[in-house]
Formats: structure tokens, sequence, C-alpha cells
């Protein structure tokens, strides 16, 4: 996959808040009305697109009707020992972010702590949080492999 597309009300504070995930700008450009960019990190690319009239987006994660984009997931196997500490390392680095730039972060939402769940013969560490325009993102990290 070449990137997962992201419409913004913010271009500005969803950057912000993607790099504190780890992600880094690797092109700014315009879809031509628009500010965009692509941003590369946790193992993907992602593009932002600033939408001029936003719209609060359709609640993915709560509503059980919803059809259509769920959430982004990303794999922190290799890269955390364990989600608990790095969502608290996360949630550390937006609280003081939001502290100097309270324009641009809110406090980390999260949406489901850190929990196991099985999926088919794994076991999988499993975190969501929502992102600047409470987009749903999860992550993830393998466990174990039952045998």
């Amino acid at each position: 996959m070449h990137h997962a597309s992201i419409r913004t009300a913010d271009i500005h504070r969803a950057i912000a808040f993607y790099e504190i995930l780890g992600f880094t700008v690797c092109e700014r450009f315009t879809t031509g009305y628009t500010l965009a960019c692509w941003m590369e990190g946790l193992g993907g690319r992602i593009e932002l697109i600033q939408i001029p009239e936003p719209k609060p987006a359709p609640d993915a994660f709560t509503d059980e009707h919803y059809v259509g984009y769920y959430h982004l997931s990303f794999d922190l196997t290799g890269m955390t020992a364990d989600l608990p500490s790095w969502l608290t390392n996360i949630k550390e680095r937006v609280a003081l972010a939001a502290q100097s730039q309270p324009e641009k972060l809110q406090p980390l939402k999260v949406l489901l702590e850190p929990t196991q769940q099985q999926i088919g013969d794994r076991i999988w560490e499993v975190a969501f949080i929502a992102d600047a325009d409470g987009l749903p993102l999860e992550f993830i990290r393998l466990l174990a492999k039952l045998s």
C-alpha cells in the first residue's frame, strides 16, 4: 500500500499530533485547492489533506451502525516492550506539547486502554486512541503465538 489518506480540519494541528507518534513530513503539496502532505512513520505513510470547511467526522469507534473507514492500525511489536508504557509516554508527550501549544493539541483521548485480544492463533496487546480530529487509531503488539 502506498499511503492512507486522512482529511483533517487543521493540517498544522494534525501534523503536530502525528509527529508525536513518530511520523515526519516527507512531502508538502497542494491538492489544487488546499494544503496537503505525506508523512512517514511507524512502518507506513499517511497523507493529510486540510478541508477548508470541515464538518465533524462520524463517530466510527462507538457507533455500532457506522459503515466505512474504521481505523488505521499500527504494529508496534518491534518498537516497544509493552503498550501500557508506550501509551503512557505518548500521553505525557501530548500533554507537554498541549501546554506549550494549546491551539494545536488537546490532551490525548484514549478510546481503549491496552488490553489483550486473541485473533486466530495469536495473542495481541491492543489499544485505541483518537487522532487530532477524533479518528480512531489502533496500536497492536504481538504477545504470543499459540501452538
